[in-house]
């Protein structure tokens, strides 16, 4: 493949589009640099140098009277509801979006609601449009292999007025299946022409046979080459670590979920979230900027 690389690094740098032959020429190789370095101009070309993350405060629903603490440093509070008993508590989602101010508050799986929603016999769109009445913004997640026939359960977000937050990936497959999950996330994006990120690794696996780091970067690479109409590439930076996330950035994402929004420094200052996320991104000669839970760039 030389001749053939060469060419679509010029063809990249130059923002020519690849074509299905040289995408499932992509797919197919187990080159991980070469992935690597057609993914990383592939992200320059979109992104330049630049990297968004973002700090969020996770919260459960509190108890009846509870005020949730939020944070003074979170850019994104995402809340954690079931959908079996959402409906009742919803005065409390709405609580939590008052003590969240003006940060924008992300709840919810969109498969678990789409669950609900079939299982009660009511439509996902007006459990959706109760949500959006509690001030919530989006939707915290779509994981895109439990989703039932995803492309109505989004549009029934964005018809509520919701967003979402990002397009996931939950569980471990095989070779083939993530691919084949990449080529999916590219289609919706094809059919909806607004979702903002993609975080193609999964969120869980089994203990005895976690995916390998050469599994992630690759699923990194090719999920900027194969779904390149995503604006972002995510790594889910609490789950996956820092060494990870960094890597990732260097074949392909441009966007660090998850960064935690308690600033403390109990190991020193460069440890601290803030100090540390920043120290990583610069260290893999990029330039950090923040963003809250709607995609708003805050600085650097």
């Amino acid at each position: 493949m030389g001749d053939r690389i060469g060419g679509l690094l010029e063809r990249l740098a130059a923002g020519a589009a690849l074509g299905d032959d040289d995408l499932a020429a992509l797919a197919a190789t187990t080159d991980i640099l070469t992935l690597g370095m057609l993914a990383d101009e592939a992200r320059r070309r979109r992104h330049g140098a630049a990297v968004t993350f973002v700090r969020v405060a996770e919260r459960d629903l509190p108890g009846p009277g509870t005020v949730p603490a939020i944070p003074p440093a979170a850019r994104e509070v995402r809340v954690r509801a079931a959908a079996s008993t959402l409906e009742s508590q919803l005065p409390a989602l709405y609580g939590v979006v008052k003590a969240a101010g003006a940060v924008p508050v992300s709840a919810c799986s969109l498969a678990d609601l789409q669950a609900h929603a079939k299982a009660a016999g009511k439509p996902l769109l007006g459990l959706l449009r109760a949500i959006r009445g509690t001030g919530v913004t989006s939707i915290a997640e779509a994981p895109l292999d439990l989703l039932d026939d995803p492309e109505p359960a989004l549009d029934a977000v964005r018809e509520a007025g919701l967003g979402l937050a990002r397009l996931t990936v939950h569980r471990q497959a095989d070779a083939a299946a993530r691919i084949a999950l990449i080529t999916r996330a590219a289609g919706l994006q094809h059919a909806l022409g607004w979702l903002q990120s993609f975080a193609p690794l999964p969120r869980s696996w089994p203990s005895a046979s976690p995916t390998t780091g050469y599994e992630d970067v690759r699923q990194i690479a090719l999920a900027r080459l194969l779904a390149d109409n995503i604006p972002s590439i995510q790594v889910d930076w609490a789950l996956y670590g820092p060494k990870l996330a960094q890597v990732a950035l260097t074949v392909g994402a441009d966007d660090l979920d998850a960064v935690s929004a308690v600033d403390d420094e109990p190991e020193g200052h460069r440890r601290a979230p803030l100090e540390e996320v920043r120290r990583n991104i610069r260290a893999a000669a990029l330039e950090p900027v923040e963003r809250d839970g709607v995609y708003r760039r805050i600085g650097g």
